[in-house]
């Protein structure tokens, strides 16, 4: 099982990226979780650029999310809404349709004080990742408070009632796919 990390996030020390990461140590069994780390050298989309021969970022993007069984995205509310590196990143994932079907879930972590504890960015992606059609995973879909303190030296969360929500959340995502996917399961 191949789980594509995508953190919304692109400063260093963000608590989303720290969250995916922990999800790759946390990753049990068969479940190989891979931190998509390109965002950044993303062109901005244009659509007239969508065509072969694509950018090399593009190109790499869709050829990770094409080789993934499932999507697991976790990503910072900004001025209400979804960051605009990430939104482009998901701009970027329209046109070549790897996404579409593909199982999907996230994990939006908001800090303690946010006003709407993320609820803002938990639908904003729910609504872009039905339009690209996405199949979204609800019952690995979370929002979860955290805090930076939380985060150690090693760029991980050390807390334990957080390490198990994220292994909940790889765990429901894991099931679904070999549920709805039996032949993934069988390694096929």
């Amino acid at each position: 099982m191949n789980i594509l990390l995508i953190s919304g996030s692109l400063p260093a020390g963000s608590t989303n990226t720290a969250l995916l990461r922990t999800a790759q140590a946390v990753a049990s069994g068969g479940t190989k979780a891979v931190l998509y780390e390109g965002m950044n050298g993303l062109p901005h989309f244009n659509p007239d650029d969508d065509h072969e021969p694509l950018h090399p970022a593009v190109a790499d993007l869709r050829a990770n999310i094409k080789a993934a069984d499932a999507l697991l995205f976790s990503t910072p509310e900004y001025a209400g809404d979804l960051p605009g590196s990430f939104k482009n990143l998901l701009d970027w994932t329209v046109g070549g349709g790897e996404i579409s079907q593909k199982p999907v879930a996230w994990v939006n972590v908001f800090s303690v004080a946010s006003p709407k504890g993320g609820a803002d960015v938990h639908e904003s992606l729910r609504g872009v990742l039905g339009y690209v059609g996405a199949e979204i995973v609800e019952a690995a879909c979370l929002r979860m408070p955290l805090t930076r303190d939380l985060i150690g030296a090693d760029g991980l969360i050390a807390a334990a009632e957080v390490r198990r929500q994220i292994a909940g959340v790889l765990e429901a995502l894991t099931q679904h796919v070999q549920n709805a996917y039996p032949e993934n399961a069988a390694g096929e």
